[in-house]
């Protein structure tokens, strides 16, 4: 069943993953995400419904503007593809239930919050609040315990503090990331916290050994590592914390 589930989720999916694009592109401008209708970021021409299948539309025009040829930003076809395959995994993971919705719509959140913040160095609060408000009162209602808000609390605190030792290390969009990823996490948020801030090394070690001490002035968008450190403990979570439980 859940296969089933997860192969019709998956178109869905990429349409989702185009409206998130839309979301990463006008949020932080505080535009309307109604309208006006789709258009080429460069030379403002309307696109055609057939210009705006989700990856589709990008391979047959061969990641330019038809209009005026300009080069399509990569992250279109990335969200889309990203955004259909966390919701399938989703359907594998959890089936046709009310925790599945609620991961999808997680996922959705975490993509949206890492494509703004690779491009434009924000964690939009109108994405990362509501998303996580929503979560919290699902998961409360869906399973009721302090679990969900002692996690978010616990992790938003956690970040905080964090961000007022070395406020130019950490932001406060981060901490309110952390908060959502303990809202829908619960016990196993310390996994997201963690694994996020290994991710992060990696880059960060790139920096240091092509830049040396010119690195430390360099910042690099902490919400996409995060967001991945969300996506492996929302899947492998329990399996990862029993892991390192057990070692203890």
């Amino acid at each position: 069943m859940n296969v089933q589930l997860a192969a019709l989720a998956f178109a869905p999916g990429l349409a989702i993953g185009s409206f998130l694009n839309v979301l990463a592109a006008r949020v932080p401008l505080r535009r309307s995400i109604v309208s006006p209708g789709s258009a080429c970021m460069s030379c403002g021409t309307s696109l055609a419904w057939y210009d705006n299948i989700p990856l589709l539309s990008y391979v047959l025009l061969r990641g330019r503007c038809r209009h005026c040829g300009v080069r399509i930003s990569w992250r279109y076809p990335a969200v889309e593809a990203t955004t259909a395959v966390l919701i399938v995994g989703c359907a594998l993971k959890f089936g046709w239930s009310w925790d599945f919705a609620i991961a999808s719509l997680f996922c959705a959140a975490l993509v949206t919050i890492s494509a703004t913040d690779l491009e434009r160095r924000v964690i939009p609060n109108r994405v990362v609040i509501p998303t996580a408000l929503v979560i919290l009162a699902a998961n409360t209602l869906v399973h009721p315990s302090v679990e969900w808000i002692a996690a978010g609390v616990g992790a938003g605190l956690f970040f905080l503090i964090a961000a007022l030792v070395y406020p130019g290390g950490m932001g406060m969009g981060d901490v309110k990331l952390a908060f959502m990823l303990g809202v829908m996490l619960g016990r196993t948020v310390p996994v997201a916290l963690l694994s996020g801030m290994i991710f992060a090394l990696v880059p960060s070690a790139v920096l240091i050994a092509r830049h040396g001490k010119a690195a430390r002035k360099m910042a690099i968008p902490f919400g996409p590592f995060l967001a991945l450190g969300g996506v492996l403990a929302l899947f492998a979570g329990d399996a990862v914390l029993d892991w390192y439980l057990g070692m203890l």
